[in-house]
């Protein structure tokens, strides 16, 4: 019996040795490589350290200009994905739709396909149109991929909200849009936050289409990150990677918070 528990409690800190290395041990490798001067393997710490990358990132001011561009193109995506996708789900949620499966699998299309050919030919329909090489091109592109994420987490959330309590306010005289405004919307606000969660983190680490959009006039963080590793400057990489993760965590520690919140005022009501 006590080997039995040994072999238990050694099989559980292996699982836990390797859920910290394959969770934690590629953003410690991320930190070691932004303070590394020289890093030669097998060496599993840098040989020498230094701020020099660090300082460089800061004193160009690039990195921190495509950073700004990538939170404004994210935070832009957000509000006309949720803008399109609330309506469009409460459609899908409450009316009974002939052709709702294709509809649903029409906004799951850009994703059923490889990003980078969907991307490359977006970029040569939006050359002819004036929408390669700017920021809005990319903000359009953004919002077409990212949609689906933001109308399914929606749709399931507008479905769930028990049907009862709309129809007892219509009986009541409520307006169909005051029974949406007053009922349906702030109880959907969670699924709503969690939406928006989705397609700002999927905006802010998005690569494809800002390069090929947006390339040569537009460089956000992503694809700065990339134009640094392609030339084997691991160093400034890393840094951008770090710095392109504060905003995203950020985002998601206040919207933690406003989620707890609205969790807390269902219950006390």
């Amino acid at each position: 019996m006590r080997q039995f528990s040994i072999l238990r409690l050694t099989l559980k800190l292996v699982l836990v040795v390797l859920i910290l290395l394959l969770v934690v041990g590629p953003f410690v490798g991320i930190v070691l490589w932004s303070f590394a001067r020289i890093w030669y393997w097998p060496s599993p710490i840098p040989q020498e350290f230094t701020l020099r990358y660090w300082s460089e990132v800061f004193r160009q001011g690039r990195v921190l200009n495509s950073l700004t561009l990538s939170l404004r193109i994210a935070l832009i995506t957000v509000v006309f994905s949720i803008s399109i996708a609330i309506p469009a789900a409460y459609a899908f949620a409450r009316y009974k739709l002939p052709v709702e499966r294709i509809l649903l699998f029409l906004f799951l299309m850009p994703q059923a396909f490889p990003q980078l050919p969907v991307f490359i030919n977006l970029a040569r329909v939006f050359g002819r149109i004036g929408l390669r090489g700017n920021m809005w091109g990319i903000i359009l592109a953004h919002t077409m991929a990212s949609l689906v994420f933001s109308l399914w987490i929606i749709t399931a959330t507008f479905k769930s909200i028990p049907l009862d309590l709309e129809q007892a306010a219509q009986n009541l005289g409520a307006s169909r849009f005051r029974v949406f405004w007053t009922i349906t919307f702030p109880l959907g606000i969670p699924g709503i936050i969690a939406g928006a969660i989705h397609v700002f983190l999927w905006s802010m680490g998005e690569f494809n289409a800002a390069f090929f959009i947006g390339a040569p006039f537009i460089q956000t963080a992503p694809v700065l990150m990339y134009t640094a590793s392609a030339g084997y400057n691991m160093q400034i990489a890393s840094v951008i990677a770090i710095i392109l993760m504060v905003p995203s965590l950020l985002f998601m520690l206040i919207i933690e918070k406003f989620l707890k919140a609205e969790y807390i005022a269902g219950i006390g009501g």
